[in-house]
């Protein structure tokens, strides 16, 4: 090795020391590095470009296309225009709409995760993915979750080594690590912006029990729902899938899907299995200003255990009523959400430590992760008929679905789904209420259920329990 003579300025010496500092990190396991504020302006003047150039392949823009039904007039029934322009007035016309979105491959099958609001939509659906070497395929949906809003598709055709990236452990971010976020936005092509990590474990915004969330600060706009959020490693530590915006775009709040969750979907869809959340068997509650004072503790955080059932899986493993549970695995929980996230993704057939505040004093419990029990045949129904529920997917009770709906064990019939366009949908009937009357007639099973949906009424007077409160509706007959 050659070395040049001569003094070394000032700025060539903190870039040396630099190199070497960073030469010593990247040669430490991930473990072991530390972050740290760059030594220097050279440090901070490196470029994203190499990290870029090994993701961004992986990248791909979903474009959807949707054959739907539309009436050409409102004046379709009118005789008067009837008697001018004939019987095909006002009939049905088949009518495109147009939508897209970002995928990420994450497999050299072609597996690719994105987000189900960009797939979805009534009428035949064609899905067409664009490569960022400009090569299209069809693409057909393998699994897709409302509730989790990940969708997972599969590349028609190809050679089978399409580019991939890497999942990395959502849980290694860290508040202030830096991010990049790929995508389509507004359709015009792959995009790339930067920002840090602002939040971690966002659960106050999302529509399902397990659903948390990556904050980032990296512009996401409309078309960017379904991309990848990265890390300096290039590897996939997120989906992005909505922004918080009062003008459409991107004002440095945007939300992604932490990676863990989003691998457990991925490797359920390559097997072919459903991905079970574990069943508690007790009933959680957020940790509120008045619980908080009531029992006495100084934190406004975590979930309480309002109730458990002398049958499921928390009593055995010894969780009590009045319970506060505080962290999973070692994770602190704000509330119920960010338990039941840590549970599905730690996976059924796994243990779990949870830690508990008892009476003021830390209790840890080692809670086993099992399935939720089936139902049986006789469990399940889809209604059909000329009653209010046609269109609605019911069920008794079971012990799994009270944990699932978030409703209590006892006597009724849960609404488990209901058919977008049926009468059911239209009477404002949801998943999780909870027929317990029709006729003044009470409803402890769907035995029950099914024999008075077969009389005639003029008029139905149907109870439903909703969010702890019975409701009346009437409905003509």
């Amino acid at each position: 090795m050659s070395y040049r003579s001569g003094p070394l300025s000032l700025a060539s010496v903190g870039l040396l020391f630099a190199g070497l500092l960073v030469a010593l990190e990247m040669s430490l396991p991930a473990s072991a590095q530390k972050r740290e504020v760059p030594p220097s302006r050279e440090v901070v003047q490196y470029s994203f470009a190499p990290i870029v150039r090994k993701a961004s392949p992986a990248v791909v823009n979903v474009y959807v296309r949707r054959r739907v039904q539309a009436f050409s007039s409102p004046f379709a029934n009118d005789p008067f225009f009837r008697q001018f322009f004939g019987e095909r007035f006002g009939r049905p016309s088949e009518r495109v709409q147009s939508s897209l979105g970002s995928g990420v491959i994450v497999s050299a099958n072609g597996t690719v995760v994105t987000n189900t609001h960009v797939i979805r939509g009534r009428g035949e659906t064609e899905i067409r993915v664009a490569l960022a070497d400009k090569r299209e395929f069809d693409a057909r949906v393998v699994m897709q979750d409302d509730k989790t809003d990940i969708a997972i598709l599969r590349i028609e055709g190809g050679d089978g080594r399409f580019p991939v990236i890497e999942f990395e452990d959502s849980d290694t971010l860290e508040v202030g690590d830096l991010v990049l976020a790929i995508g389509n936005p507004f359709g015009v092509g792959q995009t790339v912006t930067s920002g840090i990590v602002s939040a971690l474990a966002r659960s106050e915004i999302g529509k399902s029990d397990s659903q948390v969330f990556i904050q980032t600060d990296a512009a996401i706009n409309p078309g960017n729902s379904g991309g990848a959020l990265i890390d300096l490693s290039g590897r996939l530590v997120g989906i992005n899938t909505m922004i918080f915006s009062q003008s459409g775009g991107s004002q440095g709040i945007g939300f992604a899907i932490p990676s863990n969750l989003v691998r457990l979907y991925v490797d359920s869809a390559i097997s072919g299995r459903k991905v079970e959340r574990p069943w508690l068997g007790v009933r959680l509650e957020s940790v509120t200003r008045e619980i908080a004072e009531a029992l006495g503790i100084d934190r406004i955080s975590g979930a309480v255990v309002s109730r458990v059932s002398n049958r499921g899986p928390g009593a055995a493993a010894g969780l009590e009523a009045g319970d506060i549970i505080t962290r999973v695995d070692g994770f602190e929980v704000s509330d119920p959400r960010a338990v039941y996230y840590r549970l599905t993704t730690r996976g059924v057939g796994n243990v779990a430590r949870v830690d508990v505040l008892r009476n003021r004093q830390p209790v840890t419990v080692e809670l086993p992760l099992v399935a939720p029990p089936q139902p049986g045949k006789d469990d399940v129904r889809n209604l059909v008929g000329q009653h209010p529920f046609d269109g609605a997917r019911v069920s008794n009770i079971l012990p799994g679905l009270a944990d699932e709906l978030g409703i209590d064990e006892g006597d009724g019939v849960a609404i488990v789904s209901v058919r977008p366009g049926s009468l059911a949908k239209r009477l404002g009937f949801q998943p999780g209420d909870v027929i317990v009357e029709i006729a003044r007639k009470p409803i402890a099973s769907l035995e029950d259920l099914e024999k008075l949906l077969e009389t005639r009424q003029q008029t139905w007077l149907v109870g439903v329990r909703r969010d702890g409160k019975t409701l009346m509706l009437q409905v003509p007959g």
